[in-house]
């Protein structure tokens, strides 16, 4: 029998807002990713080049095969290892928390229409 792959989809709430957590798994494989109405924390599954291309506010965060980064709340206290040019116009840096570069794009993201 064929195991199904699982998939979480839930919101978290910051100091400066709602973001919606997100985690996908499957056999030896999975990603997290928390998703704010300006961009993405996630974890290093992701590329940066693409995102860069389109002006997109993209910050990556990395686990390790001990410690991998599984469900959203994993990138809370994950540092930031590599981030789009738009991440750093908003303030993000590398070596922040996935909670602090959440944050600054929930601040980035309040005067959207």
């Amino acid at each position: 029998m064929t195991k199904i792959p699982h998939s979480i989809h839930q919101a978290m709430t910051f100091e400066n807002g709602t973001a919606i957590g997100i985690s996908n798994r499957w056999h030896q494989g999975q990603y997290c990713s928390i998703l704010t109405a300006i961009g993405i924390v996630g974890c290093g599954i992701y590329a940066i080049q693409t995102p860069s291309e389109f002006g997109q506010a993209i910050a990556i965060a990395k686990g390790t095969p001990d410690q991998p980064l599984c469900d959203p709340e994993d990138l809370l206290e994950a540092k930031i290892v590599d981030l789009t040019p738009k991440a750093m116009e908003i303030g993000i840096q590398l070596g922040c928390t996935g909670r602090e570069a959440v944050e600054k794009m929930l601040i980035a993201g309040k005067d959207l229409p």
